[in-house]
């Protein structure tokens, strides 16, 4: 449907059975995003909050603002929400790689075309709710998620920037980065932080104006059509604007006009206004992160406030992060089905990429490729996945993957899902003398705090090709029970095992740890042939116990640089292999993030609401 407004699509989930009105007043410190995370987790419907009592700082005796979280809670609901636009945007995004699909089929193409036709932004309409009353920031539901957050969080935000040097909406940037209303030392109702990371199409427009020694206006639009949010976290081309899109994909032009020089999203339910100048920073976080770890407090640009608009009966949309999966989940697979297709046009010989939700999206990315370049030889091994593999690297934001897992089938038989099946196939047919291959010394995902700085760690590619080398070991080993210094061995996967070791106290005491565990299973080479990973913990059960728990403690604990070792390891040439299996140190280290953790007492509190005479009781039956 073309909603009009996040209500709109609020009272249409509500028809359709997807959303529950929460009618009892909730602290927006920590309650709010409790019930979000409980609900979540049971697949539950949409939720919104009627009564939001409002903060301390409030200057208002009573929040008149609503609330609503988990829209985009399942991927069933979110494709329902795009229901009657889905198929055409992902016609549109074909078509942009077989542009002659459309000359050879117009009249099956036709739907495309019309629906492109949405694309076109309207400025200035008739209409522009969003400017219905002026309020200030402590006037907003401030939603604080985690008890170690610096403050209250935008954690749905569509940011807008534009090109100093080619302004207007058609070359403007719309991007998802967190924005932090209070705390810290933030002047209220005048300052609030703006964090965005690495490969952002805002940091590029910051750039532009800081030489020219001018502030950046930027535009913070909270709720609106639910295209609008999706659009700001959608990965398209540079020079393709997240408002034409989100016209296509709601079926309704995105409409706008301009107040004070700040552009104004005029179908929003908020919009902050404000500028951010040269080299002015100041620190922001920490915030309970996607990867499920708080991102520490470090300096970020700061936004002074211009003014604050709101809508009629607004409605402050948001999510809660932590560990995956959650909600943002959702965004993913919605990406993925959409333009998923549009990878074999971008990275030549890719059929497939998966990033790993349950690993935290970037640390861990899973590829399928062609190998092509050397049919005439007898010997199968990787050349063109090593191209792709750097591709892939190069490309957007998966140059912020870690880790990446490539391989190739000749049949077409293998995909990235499921992920066992695919970790089983690479497993069996790599070899760890030849196919690990590091890059150090590099970028990474700013949230992931496994490297050796803010930005900065390493990056490896598993790239493996060929016939089938080893059964994998679906036992434990018996050497593996009679180690000294490593305990409690589990079977994760089929060829990985995790082990549990001390607790990690510094790099020096890591090295003579794992030089003792390599003399202790060097000499049992042939015991371990179906062993290809083992994997160190602090809790080798918890590693064990589900997948999920394997790709999160594995690959977010880990700088590939630092944290991987192998037994009857050695170096030549530069390149490092082992003889024996790779090993991996999970361990939590000092200078690791903390963990994000569900506070007893609120779950406690929150029980209330999933009792019989509570709005939630039906939720979770």
């Amino acid at each position: 449907m073309a909603y009009k407004s996040l209500e709109a699509c609020l009272i249409d989930l509500e028809r359709h059975q997807h959303l529950v009105r929460i009618k009892e007043p909730v602290s927006s410190y920590l309650e709010m995003a409790a019930i979000h995370l409980r609900v979540y987790e049971a697949k539950g419907p949409a939720l919104l909050f009627e009564q939001v009592l409002p903060s301390e700082i409030s200057t208002r005796k009573s929040n008149p603002f609503r609330a609503a979280s988990n829209i985009f809670g399942t991927i069933e609901r979110s494709k329902f929400i795009f229901r009657d636009t889905f198929s055409q945007v992902q016609q549109l995004i074909g078509l942009k790689g077989n542009p002659m699909e459309a000359i050879k089929h117009p009249i099956q193409n036709m739907g495309a075309g019309l629906a492109a036709l949405k694309a076109l932004p309207l400025k200035n309409p008739l209409k522009q709710p969003v400017l219905y009353e002026e309020i200030q920031i402590s006037d907003l539901p401030l939603i604080q998620h985690w008890p170690m957050d610096g403050g209250a969080f935008v954690t749905l935000p569509q940011v807008y920037s534009e090109d100093i040097d080619q302004p207007g909406i058609m070359q403007a940037n719309l991007g998802m980065y967190r924005i932090q209303l209070t705390g810290n030392n933030y002047a209220l109702n005048k300052e609030i932080g703006l964090h965005y990371q690495l490969h952002r199409g805002i940091g590029v427009h910051q750039t532009k104006a800081n030489k020219k020694g001018m502030p950046l206006k930027v535009s913070c639009f909270v709720g609106g059509p639910p295209a609008h949010t999706l659009s700001a976290v959608m990965p398209l081309p540079e020079g393709i604007s997240e408002m034409t899109f989100a016209g296509v994909l709601g079926g309704r032009r995105f409409r706008y006009t301009y107040k004070d020089g700040f552009a104004i999203s005029t179908d929003a339910d908020f919009v902050i206004t404000g500028e951010v100048y040269p080299h002015e920073n100041k620190p922001e976080g920490p915030f309970g992160d996607h990867l499920g770890y708080y991102s520490l407090q470090h300096d970020f640009p700061l936004m002074r406030v211009h003014k604050v608009y709101a809508r009629k009966n607004a409605i402050w949309p948001f999510t809660v992060v932590g560990r995956p999966p959650q909600e943002d989940t959702s965004f993913g697979e919605l990406i993925h089905e959409l333009a998923g297709a549009a990878i074999k046009q971008e990275i030549p010989g890719a059929k497939e990429v998966h990033a790993v939700d349950a690993a935290g999206v970037h640390p861990l990315l899973l590829a399928v490729g062609s190998e092509r370049y050397t049919p005439y030889q007898p010997t199968k091994q990787p050349a063109e996945l090593l191209t792709i593999a750097n591709h892939i690297l190069g490309t957007g934001q998966l140059s912020l993957a870690k880790f990446l897992w490539i391989t190739a089938d000749d049949n077409n038989r293998i995909k990235t899902n499921p992920i066992s099946d695919f970790f089983q196939y690479v497993l069996e047919r790599i070899d760890l003398s030849r196919d690990i291959h590091f890059y150090t010394n590099t970028t990474i995902d700013t949230l992931d705090y496994s490297g050796t700085g803010l930005n900065t760690g390493s990056k490896v590619v598993f790239a493996a090709y060929g016939e089938k080398k080893r059964d994998l070991a679906k036992e434990i080993p018996a050497v593996f029970h009679a180690l000294k210094g490593f305990t409690q061995p589990h079977l994760v996967i089929p060829g990985v095992i995790a082990i549990q070791a001390t607790t990690y106290t510094n790099s020096t005491n890591a090295s003579i740890a794992l030089e003792e565990l390599n003399l202790q299973l060097k000499e049992h080479l042939s015991a371990l042939q179906g062993v290809v990973q083992i994997v160190i913990a602090d809790d080798s059960a918890f590693v064990a116990q589900t997948l999920n728990n394997y790709l999160w403690v594995t690959y977010t604990r880990c700088n590939p640089s630092h944290d991987i070792e192998g037994i009857d390891s050695f170096t030549r040439f530069k390149h490092w292999g082992c003889n024996g299996p790779m090993v991996l140190d999970a361990r939590i280290k000092p200078h690791h993030a903390p963990p994000v953790e569900k506070v007893p007492e609120i779950e406690k509190k929150i029980d209330a609401l999933f009792n019989k005479s509570g709005s939630l009781y039906r939720v979770l039956k």
